[in-house]
């Protein structure tokens, strides 16, 4: 409540008002924050579970895209995450698109972003990586294409950054679905998800260390029929779960006084996608009869967001936007209405 009534407010107001000036500002006074050791993660009864062979203290992770250089990973655990997500990374340095870049819709609960993966490079992070440490909750790197990287190039290009990070990593998602570089969603087409996972998945499959697990990031926008076939690859490759959903290029949902904004392009998070989010992880859950583990992330902006999306199936959930919007405070909100339901039944 204090977050909303009087922190929101002003950091809705500082650098005038520009959402991306806010959100490097933020990072800077969590790496500060996370320069105090990060203590035990937070798990309350019940909290505690084992998703893909990995321990989770808790069910509620940060998603990617809000750290994407690890400037911040101390502070995470601190504010309750059971789980952080980096990235996503690229195999070379890129700046991402022009800004600006990042826009608030208030009115709909929203963000839209054509960020375009900017992040220092698979080296600088692993550097960074090392230098941190272990953290005291698991750690999932989002692997992206780099934007110079021509298409039939990018199997090379993930594999890459795969190998640069992978001591660092307890899962690894890849990223193929996110909107804001040019041709990246036709990696999610049957026949180029195939090579790209088969390269990455035998990397991680004891060829580089200890097997680890890899996930697919899906799209919102996919029809039934082209999930049904990313399903299709995942299962020859045994890919170990999915992540759904990335941010959309719809705009349904989206609050009258935000539709100046809502022509922005980019993809849209928050709570216009609570339903499309929710709908994909229920059909992930129903074709694949619950076998195969989903990370539910897309418009969990209160903890009943989260209940909803673990009842469709959801074995683990992320939070963005609604960090944006709700504050710390959802992070320990959707840790404890989880726990508790789990505990009562």
């Amino acid at each position: 409540m204090l977050y909303r009534r009087v922190a929101r407010p002003v950091l809705f107001r500082v650098k005038g008002g520009d959402a991306e000036g806010v959100h490097e500002l933020t990072l800077r006074w969590l790496g500060r924050l996370g320069s105090v050791a990060p203590g035990a993660p937070y798990s309350p009864p019940g909290a505690g579970c084992t998703v893909f062979g990995v321990r989770f203290p808790n069910p509620v992770g940060l998603a990617a895209g809000m750290d994407k250089d690890g400037r911040a990973l101390r502070a995470w655990p601190r504010l309750g995450f059971g789980f952080v997500e980096v990235g996503t990374v690229t195999r070379y340095a890129q700046p991402g698109n022009d800004r600006p870049r990042l826009f608030r819709l208030k009115d709909s609960g929203a963000v839209i972003n054509r960020m375009g993966f900017n992040n220092a490079g698979a080296s600088a992070l692993a550097a960074r990586l090392a230098s941190v440490g272990k953290l005291p909750v698991p750690l999932g790197i989002s692997l992206g294409k780099s934007k110079v990287t021509p298409l039939e190039e990018a199997v090379d290009d993930y594999v890459a950054s795969m190998r640069e990070l992978y001591p660092y990593g307890d899962y690894f998602a890849v990223n193929v679905s996110s909107p804001n570089t040019p041709g990246l969603r036709t990696l999610q087409n049957a026949e180029h998800l195939d090579a790209l996972l088969g390269a990455l998945c035998a990397e991680a499959d004891g060829r580089l260390g200890p097997p680890k697990p890899v996930l697919v990031k899906v799209a919102p926008d996919l029809t039934d029929s082209a999930l049904g076939e990313v399903l299709e690859v995942c299962d020859t490759h045994g890919v170990s779960g999915l992540i759904a959903t990335n941010t959309t290029l719809r705009r349904d949902g989206v609050a009258p006084a935000d539709e100046r904004l809502a022509a922005e392009a980019g993809g849209l998070s928050g709570a216009p996608l609570t339903d499309r989010a929710l709908e994909v992880v229920r059909f992930v859950n129903r074709e694949t009869g619950g076998r195969l583990p989903v990370i539910g992330v897309g418009g969990i902006m209160h903890p009943d967001d989260a209940l909803r999306m673990r009842d469709a199936g959801a074995s683990l959930v992320q939070l963005y936007t609604g960090l944006i919007y709700a504050g710390p405070a959802l992070v320990r909100g959707c840790v404890r209405t989880l726990s508790s339901t789990r505990s009562g039944q």
